[in-house]
């Protein structure tokens, strides 16, 4: 296993809570009952994620296995994504056609590598007839990250598909060919199911309205401009702590609590301002962060009134 792999494992079962860590491990199905009695689960959770990138290595675990693990990862915390549901049009007179869920997997991957030189793509079957698509996506010049995927849920002979990705939008008409109506006698590039982005009257797009607030107060912070060029913020705090609790060690301290906190990137301001669209913080930001431009600084001290 090379050190890519072997990182791809490490921050994979890294992401996984304590509490559900043998729960998944059992359903990963992927290391034996005996491997797993070996680790002691009792130790620092980094030692436990060492031992079982070893116990991975010895199995000689592929990408493959790694993409399987974060799908099933990914399908216990499903209610933390936003899904977005696309209906699928056949063309007028097409027949609904026996569905092979294998010859489909084989006809998706092919498509997209066949587009695409640099793309991963897993399947993992699930219950009532559906099945998880992992895709990582690449360049023709970039590999596949594999740290930011495309997640598609299909239910074989429905017209429906559910998408979950930051940057899925770029890729629809590519991935719109992959589901392909599957005909014994029509080859795959001269028959393709059409992704349609027009969504069905009784289709309910739940995220719509949050997304819009999302953008509209992004824009008010920010602007509809390119943000100044600023690669850190750093925050000094002197304040003493606050506890609603009564007693406590620090509680009774007198001298504050003094901490540093710095916040890098190539490009600070857009990073923030990206944040929220993104899914990762929600709007309105601190305005100890939104405050950057305007008061024309990035070094603060924070101390209690």
């Amino acid at each position: 296993m090379d050190e890519t792999l072997a990182e791809f494992f490490r921050r994979t079962i890294l992401k996984i809570p304590m509490t559900e860590m043998m729960t998944v491990l059992k359903t990963w199905n992927f290391l034996s009952e005996n491997q797993l009695q070996t680790v002691n689960f009792r130790q620092r959770k980094e030692s436990i994620v060492q031992d079982l990138v070893l116990l991975c290595e010895e199995n000689r675990a592929s990408l493959n296995d790694a993409a399987h693990l974060d799908i099933i990862y990914t399908q216990f915390h499903r209610h933390q994504k936003i899904w977005d549901v696309f209906q699928m049009s056949k063309g007028p007179g097409d027949d609904i056609d026996l569905f092979d869920m294998e010859q489909f997997k084989s006809s998706f991957k092919k498509i997209l590598q066949r587009a695409l030189k640099n793309v991963t793509v897993s399947f993992k079957d699930a219950e009532e007839n559906s099945v998880w698509i992992r895709i990582a996506w690449g360049t023709q010049y970039k590999k596949p990250n594999q740290y930011k995927p495309a997640y598609v849920v299909y239910y074989s002979q429905t017209p429906y598909a559910f998408t979950s990705s930051s940057q899925l939008k770029s890729n629809l008409p590519l991935l719109g060919q992959s589901f392909e109506t599957h005909n014994s006698t029509t080859s795959l590039q001269e028959r393709s199911l059409g992704l349609d982005i027009n969504m069905n009257s009784r289709i309910i797009h739940e995220n719509k309205v949050e997304k819009e607030r999302v953008q509209r107060v992004t824009q008010e912070i920010f602007g509809d401009y390119p943000q100044p060029r600023l690669e850190f913020a750093q925050y000094k705090l002197e304040t003493k702590f606050k506890s609603d609790l009564n007693g406590g060690i620090l509680a009774e301290r007198e001298e504050p609590l003094r901490c540093l906190v710095k916040f890098s990137s190539p490009h600070l301001l857009e990073a923030l301002k990206s944040l929220a669209p993104a899914g990762i913080a929600d709007v309105p930001l601190s305005p100890l962060l939104t405050c950057i431009p305007n008061k024309g600084k990035n070094y603060f001290k924070i101390r209690d009134k």
